[in-house]
């Protein structure tokens, strides 16, 4: 048994779910996968995976013994490419995941440039509100809105994102306008949670003294992703508190209208998380130095 074939055979299962998608994703037969795999589990003296006719799942050990596959091939990616010229053609496969908003209005439209400059470079993008697990699910970087949690993970601070408050004229027309804190008590908020039957608190600010407060509004629709998010506030259906950078389109044809600045969330920090390893990929180290850079212009210091 070839064992570093065979380690990459067991990541790539592992990742994917699956000894089919596997197999395709590799160019093997279904057999030659599930034989490898076997033969390594036979090696180590351990069951890696949990096979049923839906899924694939690690077990404990396959969990412990991927995340060292992973720095074990990344480690002689880096050996391969450690002569190699800084302006050489990246390859490989890259798997990221970051905001929907931000995927749609700063790396799509600019993705195109960095792909024909690398060629033989394939990307998996992930754009969800879904918080993946970085780890267990083999992405080699994510961009990530909001306070941290994992600190096993290597973060590059980007800067932090402007919060706004809005509404559309129509709702406006149809409820009257915001200009005071207590004009709240008599609209409506468009409540949005990951989770459907967990609410979020409300209308949510910081006071002159840096103290975070709740205010209690009226609501008829809570939403589960930010799409619906921003087109319930669209179709008037009330306020919302949203990074700025994601509806600056509606802001600036007047399509959304910002009310209460003064009482704007504080900014949100903006990270690119990676795994914590002695070498990331060149490939990776590129990519998340380029996608810093587009991400910068919807950022403050």
């Amino acid at each position: 048994m070839n064992e570093l074939n065979a380690m990459k055979t067991f990541v790539q299962v592992a990742e994917l779910k699956s000894f089919s998608a596997a197999a395709l994703a590799l160019s093997m037969p279904k057999s030659s996968v599930s034989q490898l795999v076997k033969q390594l589990e036979d090696t180590l003296g351990a069951r890696l995976l949990n096979r049923t006719t839906r899924r694939v799942t690690l077990t404990n050990e396959g969990t412990v013994f991927y995340q060292r596959c992973k720095d074990m091939l990344a480690d002689i990616d880096e050996l391969q490419t450690l002569f190699h010229k800084k302006d050489e053609a990246l390859s490989g496969r890259l798997r990221v995941d970051m905001p929907q908003p931000i995927s749609r209005r700063l790396v799509l439209p600019n993705l195109d440039s960095f792909l024909s400059s690398h060629p033989q470079l394939e990307i998996e993008l992930s754009s969800s509100d879904r918080r993946v697990n970085l780890i267990e699910e083999g992405f080699d970087c994510v961009v990530r809105v909001g306070q941290l949690e994992d600190s096993s993970l290597i973060a590059k601070r980007i800067g932090h994102c402007p919060m706004i408050n809005c509404v559309s004229p129509g709702y406006i027309k149809n409820f009257g306008n915001i200009t005071e804190l207590s004009d709240l008590a008599e609209h409506y908020i468009v409540r949005y949670s990951q989770t459907l039957g967990q609410l979020d608190p409300g209308f949510e600010y910081q006071d002159t003294q840096g103290d975070w407060q709740t205010l209690t509004m009226k609501s008829q629709l809570t939403v589960n992703n930010t799409d619906a998010y921003k087109a319930a506030c669209l179709a008037g259906l009330g306020l919302i508190q949203v990074p700025r950078h994601g509806v600056l389109d509606e802001l600036s044809r007047g399509e959304l209208i910002q009310v209460l600045p003064d009482y704007n969330l504080p900014p949100m920090p903006m990270n690119i998380v990676y795994p914590n390893r002695r070498h990331l990929p060149r490939r990776t180290r590129v990519f998340i130095d380029w996608l810093s850079e587009q991400l910068k212009p919807i950022t403050q210091s």
